[in-house]
């Protein structure tokens, strides 16, 4: 096994500049794979300012392997790990996203999507560069993948980011539009300070990540919304260049952990949009965090790598939400469809209408302390 290492090792420093995931070479040569390489030699120069030591790694005869996602990267000096955001320098391994956001903006909570956590509540919304994912419908691949350090720059450490946020008066704070968890280092320290200040922490995250350090994140994190991206395993790989039983095993730990989630489903036409395969997912939901949990279906458009597949279309996913519900979860919603009827939150008990959307807009809200005014059902959320 050992000269089968230096054998690749070999062959990838040979060929320069390489790309190989540990997913990838798991497809090529089986499970029993111990190498797994990010971007070979991709880190020879100097780390800048945004770097700091990496959490959840170890040494491994020689090489460094990352404990953070179940990539588990294995690499050796000056490579950079599959997420593009983890370095190795001097036989250690550095974060080099630390602080460096690369967008910053104000949305509407339910544009994350959340619909039961914090109604109408402005949030604060910032990304670093880097993903663990290859989604082929990435809708911001100009940004996660890339390095941190070739997209736009805005220095902010976790003290100053905080205090932006205080000083806007805003109560939440969201790491989106990449992955936040391949920033676990400056995601687990701003979430740590914004909680102390009395502000909110939401991820908008993909969750590929290993338990240890979802646990220890999910201390600081008050609520998730997790997109799934495919329901069998099969595709998982083809269409994000990762495994589903992790991701599953993220959504039951954040579930013990106590952090408010809920799930998103990209429907992407004659990919992932068969409602037979919603339904099976919805049914999992019901069995391992509740028939109250919020399932989000949402609606794909034509981008990065599937350019030329149409949006999907609206009567696929009405039977997809027909079957969720029939799987037996209370609460199902059709993203980017805004005139859908189906964003609308209603009692399950009497079908009064508690929240009314239109877009990202809350028209209406007759929630009073988590309950339904007319029955006194109680809605599952945070909703203060």
């Amino acid at each position: 096994m050992n000269d089968r290492r230096r054998f690749l090792k070999r062959c990838v420093a040979g060929c320069g500049l390489a790309v190989l995931g540990a997913t990838a070479l798991r497809d090529l040569f089986g499970d029993g794979l111990p190498l797994g390489l990010g971007f070979r030699n991709d880190a020879s120069g100097p780390i800048d300012r945004f770097s700091r030591p990496a959490a959840w790694w170890r040494a491994d005869g020689g090489l460094v392997r990352c404990d953070l996602c179940p990539h588990r990267c294995v690499l050796g000096e000056n490579d950079r790990g599959f997420c593009r955001s983890r370095v190795v320098k001097g036989g250690a391994l550095q974060t080099v996203a630390y602080g460096n956001l690369c967008s910053l903006a104000v949305d509407p909570i339910e544009k994350k999507p959340l619909y039961h956590f914090l109604p109408r509540t402005k949030i604060l919304s910032v990304a670093m560069g880097g993903c663990n994912l290859r989604c082929l419908n990435c809708q911001n691949a100009g940004i996660s993948q890339e390095r941190p350090a070739d997209v736009q720059q805005l220095g902010m450490l976790p003290d100053a980011l905080v205090a932006l946020g205080r000083e806007r008066a805003l109560p939440a704070l969201a790491f989106t539009y990449t992955e936040p968890l391949v920033s676990f280092e400056y995601v687990r320290d701003a979430a740590a300070l914004a909680r102390a200040a009395g502000i909110r922490t939401v991820l908008v995250t993909a969750g590929y990540i290993e338990e240890g350090p979802l646990r220890e994140l999910a201390r600081v994190i008050d609520a998730v919304t997790l997109d799934v991206k495919a329901f069998r395993d099969a595709l998982y790989r083809e269409v994000a260049g990762a495994r589903l039983a992790p991701v599953l095993r993220t959504l039951e730990v954040l579930k013990e952990e106590g952090v408010w989630v809920e799930a998103s489903f990209l429907m992407v036409t004659d990919f992932s949009d068969e409602p037979a395969e919603v339904g099976r997912f919805a049914a999992w939901l019901v069995r391992a965090l509740g028939a109250g949990t919020p399932f989000h279906l949402l609606r794909f458009f034509p981008a990065h790598r599937l350019q030329n597949r149409p949006p999907t279309p609206i009567p696929r996913m009405e039977a997809a939400r027909a079957a969720a519900l029939e799987a037996g979860l209370r609460f199902v919603y059709l993203g980017n469809v805004p005139e859908a009827d189906a964003n609308t939150t209603r009692c399950p008990r009497c079908r009064s209408v508690l929240i009314e959307r239109q877009g990202f807009v809350v028209s209406r809200l007759e929630l009073r302390d988590g309950h339904c005014p007319t029955c006194g059902e109680t809605i599952p959320g945070v909703y203060r």
